[in-house]
C-alpha cells in the first residue's frame, strides 16, 4: 500500500469521526427500527419469510402457530426469543409462521384459511391452531413460553411438563462428546 493510499484512508476515517457517524446500534428495550427481529435478537432469522401459507398448513392438517409482529416494537423484539426457543422444540412438528402486521390486507378477513382473519389488532399475538383447525390458543403480549409449550403438549399429546424429562437442546459440545464415544 502506498503512502498516498494510507494517508487518504486515514483522512477519510478521521472524517468520519469528526463528521459525529454513529455506529449502528440495535436495542431490545425500544421501539425503534433495527432490521429483523428474529435475525437480530432472536438468533433465528431463518423463520422470515414463513416457509409455508396457514392455508396450506390447515389443508395438511398439521398444527400451525402464528405470531403476530412488528419490526419496531420493544415487546415483539423481547418476545422472539420466545418464538425462537419454541422452533427449536417444535419446528419439525408444526408450521411456524411469523406475520408482519404492516403486511396484512388493512381490511382483516372473513375466511378463516387467512391469517388476517385471526388479528385482533395488538401485538405480539400468538395463536395456535391445532390439525383439525381448532384454535386452541390465543393471547397478546409477552406469552410465557411454557404457556405455548402447554397448548402444544396437548396438540400432540405429549405428557404434561411434570411428568416429562425437561425439554433443552444439547450443547456442541455434548454432541461431540458422544461422537467420540461413539467412535471408541
Amino acid at each position: 500500500m502506498t503512502v498516498a493510499a494510507i494517508a487518504l484512508s486515514l483522512a477519510l476515517a478521521v472524517s468520519l469521526w469528526i463528521s459525529g457517524t454513529n455506529p449502528a446500534i440495535a436495542s431490545l428495550t425500544d421501539d425503534r427500527f433495527d432490521g429483523n427481529i428474529f435475525a437480530l435478537y432472536a438468533g433465528n432469522g431463518s423463520l422470515v419469510p414463513p416457509k409455508v401459507k396457514l392455508a396450506d398448513s390447515l389443508a395438511r392438517e398439521k398444527p400451525a402457530i402464528l405470531f403476530f409482529y412488528v419490526d419496531d416494537s420493544a415487546d415483539c423484539k423481547k418476545f422472539s426469543g420466545t418464538v425462537s426457543r419454541l422452533q427449536a422444540f417444535y419446528g419439525k412438528a408444526a408450521d411456524f409462521i411469523p406475520l408482519l402486521v404492516d403486511a396484512l390486507p388493512p381490511e382483516g378477513s372473513n375466511d378463516s384459511t387467512k391469517a388476517a382473519f385471526y388479528y385482533r389488532g395488538r401485538i405480539p399475538q400468538t395463536v395456535v391452531i391445532d390439525g383439525s383447525g381448532k384454535v386452541v390458543l390465543d393471547e397478546v403480549g409477552q406469552v410465557p413460553f411454557e404457556t405455548v409449550d402447554d397448548r402444544l403438549r396437548d396438540v400432540f399429546d405429549l405428557l404434561p411438563r411434570t411428568e416429562s424429562v425437561e425439554l433443552r437442546r444439547r450443547t456442541l459440545n455434548e454432541v461431540n462428546i458422544e461422537v467420540e464415544q461413539v467412535k471408541r
